[in-house]
């Protein structure tokens, strides 16, 4: 099996389950060394016990992303262990709640914008510096369709992905002139457990499995893939 990522070091959040455990596991596959992050550890290790019959390798950091002050520390461990990194990919998310805008509470708000909004943004802060010293960085942000369409009762998931879409394009933007490219993939409904969870009457035979949304990830953080600040639909991708 070829190894297009041989030698280079990724990092994933929310990899104990979903797109994100599918993601690091093809990653893994596809060569690199995967830095798989999450808070809940049994998922982490079972993800750790498929990358290594796969004869792949990783290193297993469980780590609650609403604590910005630990993703400087990875960063810092990060370059004290390795110098760079070459591939980021922020899959983690959360759904909150959906009700009315004026229903939401400030809790499951602030909770929502912590988690996938300004978690990406301290991801950005504490690993640009590792992405640029890398031969060709490349950073993948996953987003939803309700961050540009919106829906009612989704307000603040669809917030949330809003500003994750208009934040990693700034971002893209100020990187023009390195060879670090930074991308958004809107993977689409796909049988999660938050997508459960927001449509509990959907029949999930009927969609994608996170094993299928991995290979496009694969492909977005691959050396080749040299677009810059591009949003990608995963249906128009096959």
């Amino acid at each position: 099996m070829t190894q297009p990522l041989s030698g280079k070091i990724a990092l994933v959040t929310g990899a104990s389950r979903g797109i994100g455990y599918q993601a690091a596991l093809a990653l893994a596959r596809a060569g690199a060394h995967v830095i798989a992050v999450a808070r809940t550890i049994g998922g982490l290790e079972e993800l750790d016990d498929e990358i290594q019959a796969a004869g792949g390798s990783a290193t297993l950091t469980p780590l609650d992303l609403k604590q910005g002050d630990l993703i400087d520390r990875a960063g810092g461990a990060i370059h004290e262990r390795w110098g760079r990194l070459d591939i980021l990919v922020g899959n983690a998310g959360i759904l909150g709640e959906l009700a009315p805008m004026n229903h939401i509470s400030p809790k499951v708000w602030d909770e929502v914008m912590a988690v996938n909004l300004t978690a990406n943004w301290r991801l950005i802060r504490a690993f640009d510096p590792l992405l640029r010293v890398a031969p060709a960085g490349r950073a993948l942000f996953l987003t939803s369709t309700v961050g540009h369409t919106p829906r009612a009762y989704w307000g603040a998931y669809a917030v949330s992905k809003a500003a994750v879409e208009m934040m990693v394009r700034t971002y893209a933007d100020e990187l023009d002139d390195t060879e670090v490219r930074v991308n958004l993939l809107n993977p689409g409904a796909t049988r999660t457990a938050m997508r459960a969870k927001a449509m509990p009457g959907e029949n999930p035979d009927a969609l994608p499995q996170p094993a299928d949304i991995a290979p496009a990830i694969v492909r977005m953080v691959s050396p080749d893939w040299t677009s810059q600040g591009e949003l990608v639909n995963w249906r128009e991708m096959r």
